[in-house]
């Protein structure tokens, strides 16, 4: 039996309050976090934490929100487990003025978003959505994303420690809490403490659908690129000008089209791709991420990138370009598979509360790529988040109640295997 089966769960609530609050991430900006307004959800947080009865609730100077449930196992060596989720939200889509709605009891018909009505959630584009027929589902207005990702993890883990303070009778060691900004802009670990954090394993709350488990992600770079062209009066230009812009967009155009991009790649296959373009006659400036489950795999990449960069550029004389590759994070498979029984216990407790577990493999990553070579092993678990970045974003209600109960049981497991 479930340790929540008679628990009168918040998330839902809470996910709706969280959703409300604007914590957009800024890709351009050089500060930490890269949007000060992420700061109003970390205060609400710790306020949160507070009221519940966790005394040593903090945000440092960065925007980082920790906590500490303390032990209340009597078992010796029971590791200390860290629960994370991000609390800003992606740049892709709005994130101002977010209006959730709760539609009870979904039916299985096309959901119409009222503030623009062209956006309609169908089970047809979301096929994940057939299986929540009867859940309850939180949903945007149209105008915005929902901010589920990573929202409906936070909230996870803040009726999750609700939970156990009202239950104190679930045994459990001690469990350190960390919400974090910036996640969507690559930057979530950053400025991150382990030495403040002291935690031996942990676990994302950032996964989408019920039961799903990822150990395994890409492996990052970033590729900046720099065409310099050659300036000249337009009037007077010819023979002279060598427009940067055209020439980046001759190389753009050279790229693969039929393979090595997101929109023709899926399962374990990597890519390239452009994600920026800024410049002017002179000077264009083309951001790139390279991903591969194969971190080997990347620098091939990069070669290859290159090559096509240079057939292009050696065509026009006196054009010259700069390459600058900067590491992102590494497949954290790398890491958990030298301690399989992080996944393991997470894939027990979802059995022990009825969920059909699913390993996937992530293509992108998550704060637990990075922190797993920092030192935290860290899979990362469901939270039901769907249709994420976008206006069609949703999550299940019930999803984010199985979540807490697999936590509830998960904590209790690492206190078992502690014991034997």
């Amino acid at each position: 039996m479930s340790k929540t089966k008679n628990y009168e769960f918040t998330v839902a609530e809470r996910f709706i309050n969280y959703a409300k609050i604007d914590t957009e991430a800024d890709p351009k900006s050089t500060s930490f976090p890269s949007s000060m307004k992420q700061k109003d959800l970390a205060k609400l947080l710790v306020e949160e934490l507070k009221h519940m009865g966790i005394e040593d609730a903090e945000m440092d100077e960065w925007g980082y929100v920790f906590a500490t449930i303390p032990s209340n196992t009597k078992k010796q060596n029971v590791p200390v487990i860290c629960f994370c989720s991000h609390m800003d939200t992606a740049p892709d889509c709005s994130g101002k003025n977010v209006k959730p709605i709760l539609h009870h009891k979904y039916n299985g018909a096309p959901i119409t978003l009222p503030d623009d009505q062209s956006q309609i959630i169908t089970t047809e584009k979301h096929p994940y959505l057939k299986e929540k027929i009867g859940d309850d589902i939180i949903t945007a207005s149209g105008l915005t994303l929902l901010g589920a990702d990573d929202k409906a993890g936070v909230a996870i883990i803040m009726d999750f420690a609700h939970f156990l303070i009202k239950n104190p009778h679930a045994e459990h060691g001690k469990i350190r809490i960390l919400f974090t900004p910036d996640e969507e802009v690559g930057r979530g670990v950053e400025k991150l403490d382990m030495k403040k954090l002291q935690a031996d394993y942990g676990y994302t709350l950032d996964g989408g659908e019920l039961g799903s488990i990822e150990d395994e992600s890409f492996s990052a770079d970033a590729v900046d690129i720099v065409i310099q062209g050659v300036s000249a009066h337009p009037g007077y230009a010819k023979g002279k000008m060598k427009n940067a812009m055209k020439i980046a967009a001759e190389f753009i155009d050279a790229l693969p089209k039929d393979s090595w991009s997101p929109e023709t790649t899926s399962g374990r296959e990597g890519f390239i791709h452009p994600t920026s373009i800024n410049g002017t006659l002179e000077k264009c400036s083309i951001g790139f991420i390279i991903r591969d489950h194969d971190t080997s795999k990347l620098s091939q990449y990069e070669d290859r990138l290159r090559g096509i960069l240079d057939s292009v550029v050696t065509k026009y004389p006196g054009v010259s370009s700069s390459f600058t590759v900067k590491e992102q994070y590494r497949n954290m498979k790398e890491v958990i598979s030298t301690v399989p029984f992080v996944t393991d216990y997470a894939i027990e407790a979802m059995t022990r509360v009825g969920i059909t577990p699913k390993p996937v493999i992530i293509r992108g990553g998550t704060d637990g790529s990075r922190l797993s070579f920092m030192g935290l092993p860290c899979p990362n678990l469901f939270t039901g988040e769907m249709g994420i970045h976008s206006r069609h974003e949703y999550v299940s209600v019930q999803d984010m109640q199985k979540a807490v109960s697999t936590m509830a049981e998960l904590v209790g497991i690492w206190c078992e295997k502690a014991g034997k």
